[in-house]
Order: structure tokens, then sequence, then C-alpha cells
């Protein structure tokens, strides 16, 4: 089977990465959500001005896998970047796979993606949803991920998927330590929601990365730069932070999301322990019974 965009799923062979196998489907290369944690400005040139791929040439991939197959949209772009509100590829997209028989992960920021709740409610049993919210506060959020949606329009599109009984998580992810490490608030807003899961990670710095946190925010550098550049480590090609921050952030989310009934993941962090057992980080848990293999 030869195919043309479509992928296996590739976390650049980390070992902390839990997820089962899958296909990866970008419909747009780069995106224009324009995070200053962003890690694709580390391998996708001009990545902040998404371009749409061969429509054609996902069409044949998804017609050429057998129904079934598990795919990930998307892991190096929003399917819902700004383009999509007029161009609307990742609709196509999602109308062919869903009816051949796919199941289909979705992460976004975007509540553009209420535009597909018809599909989703059609085909509720063959997909998950989850929703990037990082922060309430509107005003961090803009200078922090100043092409993305609002995240109380974001929190806004995690209750009506609820409320149409489709399975939705939250990521919180990444916690970028001193800008948005007091999640109390959002945890408890995102349950409130309808949220069944919360998935969490830390922020994990990149000489790209870094530099655009580093000039949107100079009064933490110093901070930063002790905490994962002199505490932390090097690991698989980026930079983790103190790993007692990170336990002790990662264990008061698990905490939280326990309090407030949420199904509790981390990804590529090591304390498993803190998850809730069976539960996947991407959402597969929730729709991935006869998926094939990839």
């Amino acid at each position: 089977m030869r195919l043309r965009v479509i992928r296996p799923f590739d976390p650049w062979k980390n070992p902390l990465c839990t997820c089962p196998p899958k296909y990866s489907l970008n419909p747009y290369t780069g995106c224009g959500h324009r995070c200053l944690y962003c890690y694709i400005t580390s391998y996708i040139p001009n990545a902040f001005s998404p371009r749409p791929k061969d429509i054609g040439n996902i069409i044949h991939d998804l017609e050429a896998l057998p129904p079934g197959a598990l795919i990930a949209m998307s892991n190096s772009s929003d399917p819902y970047t700004p383009p999509e509100d007029r161009l609307g590829y990742t609709r196509k997209i999602l109308e062919t796979a869903l009816g051949r028989g796919h199941y289909i992960l979705i992460t976004t920021k975007s509540d553009l993606v209420l535009r597909d709740v018809d599909l989703f409610k059609k085909y509720r049993d063959q997909l998950a949803i989850q929703i990037t919210i990082t922060t309430l506060d509107e005003e961090l959020a803009s200078v922090l991920e100043p092409g993305a949606p609002t995240p109380w329009r974001r929190l806004a599109a995690v209750a009506e998927l609820a409320r149409w009984g489709i399975s939705v998580g939250v990521r919180l992810d990444p916690i970028v330590p001193f800008l948005n490490d007091s999640i109390e608030d959002l945890v408890k807003e995102v349950a409130e929601a309808g949220a069944k899961q919360l998935v969490v990670s830390t922020y994990k710095a990149k000489r790209d990365n870094f530099k655009r946190l580093a000039a949107a925010f100079p009064q933490y550098v110093d901070k930063w730069r002790e905490l994962y550049f002199e505490k932390g480590r090097y690991f698989h090609g980026q930079w983790y932070a103190d790993i007692d921050y990170r336990r002790e952030i990662l264990r008061r989310a698990a905490e939280l999301a326990r309090r407030h009934n949420l199904q509790f993941s981390i990804c590529r962090e090591e304390f498993r322990d803190l998850e809730t057992p069976r539960v996947k980080c991407d959402g597969s848990h929730f729709i991935n019974r006869g998926a094939v293999e990839v």
C-alpha cells in the first residue's frame, strides 16, 4: 500500500510516548495559530504560514487504507487552522474518512470545530476530540497563542461538543513555568464544561521556541534558564525542566483531575503512576476497538 500524504505516526522514537500505533494526517503544512511555544518551527520552513496539501492525494490515501484505520489529525498543524474556514479541506477529509469507517482523533485550538458537529453527531462512535486550552487569561493567551481563538471560545466549544455526547477532552499542553502553572480554575471550568479527560504536559524548550518566549516574557528568562538549562536535562532533542518541578506540577494536575472526576493523562513525561489506568493521552481509548493495526 503506497500512501502519498498520510504516514504512520512517528513520535521521533521518543521512548516516553505511549500512543498506540496509528496514522498521522496533516491537511495543512504549518499552522497559523503562531503559538510561541510551538515546536514545528524546528523542522517546517515558514511554519506559521499554513499551506493546504493536495486534497486529491489525501482522498487517495483515505480510500487506500482499509476501513478501521486509526488516524490522528493533526500532529504538526491544527486541522482547523485559519485557512480552513474558507477552504473546507478538513471537512472534506472527515466526510471521506468517517464515511469509509475510519476512526479519527482530532486535536485543535479552534472553535471552528463546531462547524462539523453534524458529522460528529452522525459518527460519534468513530471519533474523539481534544481541544487545547492552556490558560483562561485572554490577555496572556493573546501573546502566547496570537493566532488562535480565545480560550473562552474554546471552552464553549468543549461544552457544545459534550452536550451532543461527543467524546471530548482538554489538553493543558504545555504548562510553561511561571506563565500558566496556576491551573486550579482552568481544571474546574474544563470539568464543568463536560470534558471527559484532561491531558497535561510541560513545556519542552528548543532553541527557536525558547527565543520567542524569551522575547515576549523577558522577566522570566533567568528563571527559565535555571529551571531548564541548569537544573533540567537535554532529552530527545529538547530541554526538559527540572524533574522535581515537573513531578510536582503534574501531581497537582492529577489531583485536580481526580477531584473533578476527569480522566487524567500526561504526554511524553516520565510519571506514568499519575495517570488514570488504561487511558491514552490521545483519546484513542474512547474509540479504538477494532481499529486496523498500522
